[in-house]
């Protein structure tokens, strides 16, 4: 017989992430790193809490899968040694804690992003886009969050797709350069170039530097939206969880000018959350685009037909989706100039 309890868990969902979130603020899992086991009274003396939410918050993240029983204690799970661990490669706690600082509270005004089809998270009004602020901090945090989900995202789309076929990427709004530093990682003959706004670029090649990257992987300073053109000389374009910030008529343009300056044969590579083609669903891409709500002016997760479709008209062939498993999409959709 149905019930109510799938609603109970969306209800318990907050929940769930601040949970999380708490844990990735207090350093809990950082703390356990290596193998050490926590008590209750451990955690309580070390986080200076009393018994009981001590209590709760071990259960807590042990029912969340964060946290596993080691005799008295707790340990961190696989998955939080991996992903929630500072240092860590594929650190995750940069999206944990830019989500629950600056996207969960515009969240509560929902319904003001629905009714007036405006972003809750920056003003058009008075911002020429969220990046247009005072405020560092914030600044600093998005590109920690971008740079948490995209590490993994790029070496799941390493896996999928065949990069070992090009020479030279050229990643348009390529941020702090996460997927070229994982791609080139991977493949010792692939060169590549981030194409951002200046401030931007500055962010990669710091992490470029710190990868030990600089000599197969560069910057082009550049408005890719206002440019007339893309830089040329690249074999293969690649647009990285970008295309969900605009709306229609501005990812056509964009796609128009990825064919332009790619040559006979290159390939451009759209990676994102895509949604099915029923628009139904997965929930991750679904809702994604709700928060494109709550971001953006005319963003939108968009389904694989529709890039196919986009994609056609622009001149594109050969269209395809690779599809896998990753926090900042799900698949890529392919295609190649002729």
């Amino acid at each position: 017989m149905i019930n109510p309890t799938p609603l109970m868990n969306l209800v318990a969902g907050v929940w769930g992430f601040k949970t999380l979130a708490v844990g990735v603020e207090l350093g809990l899992f950082t703390r356990l790193a290596g193998g050490r086991t926590i008590t209750v009274g451990e955690a309580a003396a070390e986080f200076g809490l009393a018994e009981r939410p001590a209590d709760m918050l071990l259960a807590a993240c042990a029912s969340l899968g964060l946290l596993e029983r080691s005799g008295a204690g707790y340990r961190n799970s696989e998955l939080a040694e991996q992903f929630l661990v500072e240092g860590r490669p594929y650190y995750f706690g940069g999206q944990i804690r830019y989500s629950d600082l600056r996207t969960y509270l515009p969240w509560h005004r929902i319904s003001e992003a629905l009714r007036t089809d405006r972003p809750l998270t920056w003003d058009p009004q008075s911002q020429q886009s969220m990046f247009d602020t005072s405020d560092p901090e914030m600044i600093s945090q998005f590109w920690d969050a971008m740079y948490s989900t995209s590490s993994f995202t790029a070496r799941a789309l390493a896996g999928a797709y065949d990069f070992g076929a090009h020479r030279s990427l050229l990643d348009v709004g390529g941020g702090a350069g996460a997927f070229p530093i994982e791609l080139c990682r991977t493949l010792p003959e692939l060169q590549a170039t981030v194409l951002d706004l200046p401030h931007v670029c500055v962010r990669a090649e710091e992490r470029i530097a710190a990868a030990d990257l600089s000599d197969r992987i560069g910057t082009v300073a550049g408005d890719f939206l206002a440019a007339p053109a893309l830089p040329q000389g690249y074999d293969v374009i690649l647009l990285s969880m970008i295309l969900h910030d605009w709306d229609e008529p501005t990812n056509r343009a964009l796609l128009a000018k990825c064919h332009a300056a790619l040559p006979p044969g290159g390939a451009v590579v759209i990676c994102e959350l895509l949604l099915n083609d029923e628009r139904t669903g997965p929930p991750s891409a679904a809702l994604m685009g709700m928060n494109m709500v709550v971001e953006t002016e005319g963003g939108r997760n968009y389904s694989r037909a529709e890039y196919a479709t986009w994609l056609t008209d622009t001149g594109f062939v050969d269209i395809r989706t690779v599809l896998f498993d990753a926090p900042g999409a799900n698949g890529a959709v392919v295609a190649r100039r002729a």
